[in-house]
């Protein structure tokens, strides 16, 4: 169909000659890294953007998960969702905690709060909920059941950049919440990510954590970790925002095109939103079900023979990973929705920038599939 390569995403670049000037100005400071100049823009532009108190930006996201969970003292077992890019559940095993996989909402495939408490035990310390593809967890609900068994939430919001659901910003709900700044998300910084603190003094204390631990110059009042952001990461994150409402106006006319021409074909379900107010199109999900002549799998080789690169997020579940298959809320039994959802989903192509031209002959191509 196509003589070059579509993929998944692609990520979003500025003009070139914007960020050269920032590179100019580094060049001329000698600033690089350890929270330098723009490093103290970046963080005060996304707090003004996010509508968020208090933000602590990191080299990815993955540290910023490890190092969230640092922050907060957790051990134990954390409830999580098998739903997820495996960061999720690596930060936890790094941690030396056990995840504990609940099973997942078959409308918005993100964790399902009336699965939460039945999994819960007296090494539960803490729920670790994804809002995947953007779409806003139960907030209320996850919260309501942390309170009542006195345990924390650390949102892994990779997905969620400018996301806002009936109270502002998703990424004001739980204890933190984490951000992933990498190449494929809506808002990128080539690697970076970020977390979102409630208050000041949370902030100072995770800031500590990812320079070492240092208070100052010879004192080291806990055993933290490398995870500061360059500047010439955070130059970059200051022209992309920029220019981030435009990127995010073009994802949703390429969702709602998408949505326009295969909501009617049999087999073929366009994942609906979780009532957000604002939403960030960072992906465009479709569930390959039964009534489909192809399966999945099928419909994915008969993209790939046709240039476009479609991506099976998220299969397998991790919890059918090596390190994860031994636990025992890894069973499939344990898990049928998330299993399910993981041998039907399929991501589209969606960026700034793809060719309508493009788009229309994926659509045409699964539709004339369904024939």
């Amino acid at each position: 169909m196509s003589d070059t390569p579509i993929y998944v995403t692609q990520p979003f670049l500025p003009p070139l000659e914007e960020f050269s000037t920032y590179l100019e100005q580094i060049w001329k400071n000698k600033i690089i890294t350890n929270g330098g100049p723009f490093h103290q823009q970046l963080e005060s532009a996304l707090c003004e953007f996010l509508g968020v108190k208090h933000i602590s930006l990191f080299n990815n996201g993955t540290i910023a998960l490890i190092t969230a969970l640092q922050a907060l003292k957790i051990k134990g077992e954390v409830i999580t969702t098998p739903y997820s890019f495996v960061a999720t559940a690596h930060s936890l095993l790094w941690n030396g905690i056990e995840p504990v996989f609940v099973d997942i909402d078959q409308d918005t495939l993100n964790l399902d709060p009336q699965k939460i408490e039945a999994a819960i035990s007296p090494r539960t310390t803490a729920i670790m909920p994804v809002h995947c593809y953007g779409n806003p967890c139960d907030v209320d609900a996850i919260q309501a059941i942390a309170d009542k068994h006195g345990l924390k939430v650390i949102y892994d919001a990779a997905h969620a950049f400018g996301v806002k659901c009936h109270c502002g910003s998703v990424l004001n709900h739980g204890d933190l919440s984490v951000l992933s700044f990498h190449a494929t998300k809506v808002f990128n910084t080539f690697e970076g990510g970020a977390i979102v603190c409630p208050d000041a003094e949370t902030k100072r204390h995770i800031d500590q954590l990812k320079n070492f631990g240092f208070v100052n110059e010879t004192t080291v009042e806990v055993a933290g970790i490398n995870g500061k952001m360059s500047e010439i990461n955070s130059a970059f994150g200051l022209v992309q925002l920029k220019y981030i409402q435009t990127a995010l106006n073009e994802r949703m006319k390429i969702d709602e095109m998408y949505r326009a021409h295969l909501s009617d074909i049999k087999g073929i379900k366009c994942l609906e939103g979780s009532g957000q107010i604002a939403s960030n199109y960072s992906y465009f999900p479709i569930l390959v079900g039964a009534d489909y002549p192809l399966s999945r799998d099928e419909l994915y080789e008969k993209l790939k023979e046709n240039n476009i690169f479609a991506r099976r997020y998220f299969y397998p579940l991790i919890s059918e990973f090596p390190m994860y298959r031994s636990l025992p809320s890894s069973g499939g039994a344990n898990l049928p929705i998330a299993t399910k959802a993981s041998r039907e989903i399929l991501c589209l192509p969606i960026y700034p920038g793809i060719a309508i031209k493009d788009q229309m002959g994926i659509i045409s191509l699964i539709s004339k599939l369904s024939e």
